[in-house]
């Protein structure tokens, strides 16, 4: 380090014996050489570098690892530091959070209960309509991505298998067309945990954490379909499996299947509304009737009377025989059966005396459903920090992240897929146990390779609550039913074994990860995703498929191709670099807006901080975060500015020697450099 310049005034030394002393005080036996130095060069009017306390500091800092699981510290009084009263006070507090962590639980369920049927009014009927081109549905790719918009639309994966059903015991589709479907039904249904991830957008690292929870859902299933799909198109071994097996059983129609979580929610939900949902069913099966029916439920309690009337038939109409059928003149009479429905009682939901068309009660019950489900997981997520500390966070995440000792290692992941299916039979659908655990990721109780084999036994605890079902149809729809059924349970157990038992073969777990990384930097980049995987690529696809094969394979294969290549050059960028051309060793060559995600976020943030002026509660929430992020960062700096006592003496003489002086830069070496 270059000397520093001669001083003209000798009162200097005052203050150069004083920064010795300060340097004994923290350096000892260095201080006390350091002011002997100072001393001796002092007289010459010479001043020697000043040893900086970053030195005491240890040089080697490790980088925070952002999936680490954070320690939630317990700021509170010690339970051994209370006297009685306080103690019984803690006891009231805790039963009371417990309390209205059950009650925001249970209003988080019914709300995704009233965000599916609102689902429903608003695309129901367009649903219905997609499945009525048979021609599009033997396409297994357009097949495929219809699952996905139509259980997108419905937001439940059990009414679009409902739907394939009645298609297949109508005729009106193969069970080998439908098992696509069921594959994009399997997709969609990820969708509803990853919308409730952006919800924990407001701290970057349990942002990070949640929504590469609820991504890892998208990955596996994403995978499973592109390794599977070509396998069944080829060989059909779902079909002819699951076709074996049913045959081999005499089936015959049993009781309704259990619901468990139904009961406790259905009397609340059926307060705000109720769905006919054979509605969407008629659509799909070309009941031309339905399409002027509402899909809000008026009466709830009916009674059917079947009776025998005389009725004119179409003359065209053979009389099957003379004593049901007669000519009178030039009108034919037969005596049919006729269905007549009483209608006894009115439903007592909010809408059943409503005039509103459906598009209109859809709206009104999505922007409901969506404020209190964003509120109630607001609420759960503070609880959760607020219960989940110490102790009692300690033994949670030991109880749940914990693996088994060596050999039995790989023994925890599978117990963990058992506890995600029983959980999921209990709550009956995929998508609440994977919602309902995604703020667990996000706030680091569950870390995210626990979160995995949890997450793919919710898969299979959802298709083994549709076998039940499927069991418990009538006898003209149980044979396809429970063959649709099994197809779902054989499909995830394939995606099962082919991701997760090698531990190299997990690949969503890296995925979700990478993803995460990408989204805590540019969280615009999630909403981003959601757009493109649930709706963008398959609308593009399914166009796509309305031009028949030679389009779809004409401009899907090179984009696979494509893709697959920057994959692979990627990875070799990354592990191989001097094995690729020098110029394929980077994307440098590239115009930065195409490799790099920068240009992009500032036109997105420029653009949000011009509306942000224009919209006083955006631009105040902006604020307040900006403040917040520039708290952090001048906290962080705050921390890593250390004392010179050699330049705070020139301040306070209001003299500046030197214009490098006035910036203090921490370098490499964690040394200053003035």
């Amino acid at each position: 380090m270059a000397p520093w310049p001669e001083v003209e005034k000798p009162e200097t030394n005052n203050y150069i014996g004083d920064s010795s002393k300060q340097n004994q005080n923290m350096a000892g036996k260095e201080g006390e050489n350091h002011k002997g130095n100072v001393a001796s060069l002092g007289n010459k009017g010479e001043i020697q570098p000043a040893f900086s306390t970053i030195a005491l500091i240890d040089e080697t800092r490790p980088e925070d690892d952002p999936w680490a699981l954070p320690e939630l510290q317990d700021t509170g009084v010690k339970w051994s530091e209370l006297d009685r009263k306080g103690k019984i006070i803690r006891v009231l507090y805790g039963i009371g959070k417990f309390v209205m962590l059950l009650g925001l639980l249970y209003l988080f369920v019914c709300s995704l209960d009233v965000l599916s049927s609102a689902f429903q009014l608003v695309g129901g009927k367009a649903a219905g309509d997609i499945f009525k081109d048979d021609s599009v549905l033997s396409n297994p790719v357009a097949g495929l991505v219809i699952g996905v918009l139509v259980t997108v639309m419905v937001q439940s994966s059990s009414t679009s298998s409902s739907i394939v059903v009645s298609m297949v015991s109508s005729t009106l589709l193969t069970v080998q067309s439908a098992i696509p479907i069921i594959m994009g039904a399997n997709i969609g249904t990820s969708v509803t945990n990853t919308i409730v991830a952006l919800m924990q957008a407001g701290d970057r690292n349990e942002f990070r954490r949640a929504f590469a929870g609820a991504t890892i859902h998208d990955f596996f299933n994403w995978l499973a379909v592109f390794a599977l799909l070509p396998i069944e198109v080829i060989s059909g071994y779902l079909y002819h499996l699951t076709n074996v097996i049913v045959e081999s059983f005499h089936l015959e129609s049993g009781e309704d299947a259990p619901e468990l979580l139904k009961v406790i929610t259905d009397p609340f939900t059926k307060l705000i509304i109720e769905l006919d949902k054979s509605v969407i069913n008629a659509i799909a099966t070309n009941d031309e009737s339905a399409k002027n029916r509402s899909l809000v439920k008026i009466w709830c309690v009916t009674e059917a009377n079947v009776t025998l009337q005389n009725v004119t038939i179409p003359p065209s109409e053979n009389c099957t025989s003379s004593d049901l059928c007669w000519t009178d003149g030039n009108m034919t009479w037969a005596i049919r059966n006729v269905t007549e429905t009483k209608y006894i009682s009115k439903c007592r939901h909010l809408f059943a005396e409503s005039n509103l068309p459906d598009l209109a009660i859809g709206l009104i019950l999505l922007a409901l459903s969506l404020l209190v489900l964003c509120s109630c997981l607001v609420m759960i997520v503070k609880l959760l920090n607020s219960v989940l500390k110490g102790q009692v966070a300690s033994v949670i995440k030991k109880t749940i992240n914990t693996d088994f000792p060596f050999p039995f290692t790989w023994l925890a992941g599978y117990l963990a897929m058992l506890a995600g299916a029983g959980m999921t039979f209990v709550v009956q659908s995929s998508s609440v146990f994977t919602s309902a655990i995604t703020p667990l990721v996000g706030i680091g109780v569950i870390s995210i390779e626990r979160s995995y084999p949890l997450t793919l036994g919710a898969n299979i605890g959802t298709t083994t609550t549709a076998i039940l079902a499927a069991l418990a149809s009538p006898g003209s729809t149980l044979k396809y039913s429970l063959q649709i059924a099994l197809c779902h349970f054989f499909f995830n157990v394939s995606g099962i074994i082919l991701f997760y038992p090698i531990p190299f073969t997990r690949l969503p777990i890296r995925m979700c990860k990478t993803l995460g990384n990408i989204t805590a930097k540019y969280r615009w980049f999630a909403i981003f995703y959601l757009l493109v995987c649930f709706f963008l690529l398959p609308l593009f696809v399914f166009g796509l498929s309305l031009a028949g094969w030679p389009v779809l394979l004409g401009v899907c294969l090179p984009l696979f191709a494509l893709f697959i290549a920057v994959v692979v050059i990627n990875i070799m960028q990354t592990r191989r670099p001097h094995s690729l051309p020098e110029k394929l060793q980077n994307w440098d060559f590239l115009p930065i807006w195409m490799h790099s995600l920068e240009p992009w976020d500032n036109i997105i943030m420029s653009s949000l901080s011009f509306c942000g002026k224009h919209c006083c509660g955006f631009c105040k929430c902006c604020k307040v975060n900006a403040e917040q992020e520039g708290a952090k960062d001048n906290q962080l700096k705050t921390m890593e500015v250390y004392e010179n006592t050699v330049a705070m003496a020139d301040e306070e003489r209001g003299g500046r020697r030197a214009p490098a002086a006035a910036c203090v830069e921490k370098t490499g070496t964690n040394n200053t450099a003035l």
